[in-house]
């Protein structure tokens, strides 16, 4: 009895040192070439998109007037704007990291609206 306790204990000893050791592992890139980074950058700004995209809905329902709600339309075009002039400057850049560049600035700006949109009426 002594020993299965003990086997359990080391196992779930163990298990934690993976787990931690997992968290603390920085995020893995989405590929080692140029296309298939943007590739990959392309499948998460899709995903990021639809998360935006709920939150604006929802945003647009939770807003308190109709003068709000079209307040929020008016900024989330000119947000739209700025996200694509942004992030053409670095896409615009020199070399293959220029593609790279424009896509991780795509994806950061969309997540951090996101997160922003997700706040809202909280």
């Amino acid at each position: 009895m002594r020993l299965r306790i003990a086997a359990l204990a080391a196992a779930a000893l163990i298990g934690a040192a993976v787990s931690a050791s997992e968290a603390e592992e920085p995020e893995k890139p989405c590929g080692s070439s140029t296309y298939e980074i943007v590739e990959c950058q392309k499948a998460e700004l899709a995903a990021l998109d639809k998360r935006l995209n709920a939150a604006y809905r929802q945003a647009l329902q939770d807003a308190q007037s109709a003068k709000q709600r079209e307040q929020l339309r008016a900024a989330q075009r000119l947000w739209l704007k700025y996200r694509e002039a942004n992030c053409m400057y670095y896409e615009l850049g020199e070399g293959t990291i220029a593609r790279i560049d424009g896509g991780q600035c795509m994806l950061d700006l969309t997540r951090t609206r996101a997160k922003e949109l997700e706040g809202l009426g909280r």
